[in-house]
C-alpha cells in the first residue's frame, strides 16, 4: 500500500426525473440541506436549494493512495453519490467532481501586520 493523501471533492449534478414523493421529500428536508450543513465527511453531506429544485452538491473526504491521483479520488466520490442518491430514490444526472489534495494544498500565511 503506497502513500496515502486525503482529498475533499465537492460533487455537483442536477436533479432529473424525480418523483412526486421524491420532490415533496426534497423540499420538505431542504431546510436540513442548506448552506449551514456543507461540510466535507466520508459518508457525503448533501445540499441544495429549494428554489428552484434543480442543482444539488455532495461533499465527501476520500482518502486513497496518492499515486492514483485526484482523478481516481473524484471517481470514488461520484460513485458514493451515485449509490447514495438511487438508494434515497432520487433521480440525476451530469454528476462533476471537482477535487483539493489537502496533502499538496499550499497554505499562505500572511505576515503579521506593522504597528
Amino acid at each position: 500500500m503506497g502513500e496515502q493523501h486525503t482529498y475533499r471533492v465537492i460533487v455537483r449534478g442536477t436533479w432529473d426525473g424525480l418523483s412526486e414523493e421524491a420532490r415533496e421529500r426534497l423540499l420538505a428536508e431542504a431546510a436540513e440541506h442548506g448552506m449551514a450543513s456543507m461540510r466535507f465527511c466520508e459518508e457525503g453531506s448533501l445540499s441544495y436549494e429549494p428554489a428552484p429544485l434543480k442543482h444539488f452538491s455532495m461533499r465527501y473526504v476520500v482518502v486513497s493512495d496518492a499515486a492514483d491521483g485526484e482523478e481516481m479520488a473524484g471517481a470514488i466520490a461520484e460513485d458514493r453519490a451515485e449509490t447514495a442518491l438511487r438508494e434515497l430514490g432520487y433521480g440525476f444526472r451530469g454528476l462533476k467532481s471537482t477535487v483539493t489534495d489537502l496533502d499538496t494544498m499550499k497554505i499562505n500565511f500572511k505576515p503579521a501586520s506593522r504597528r
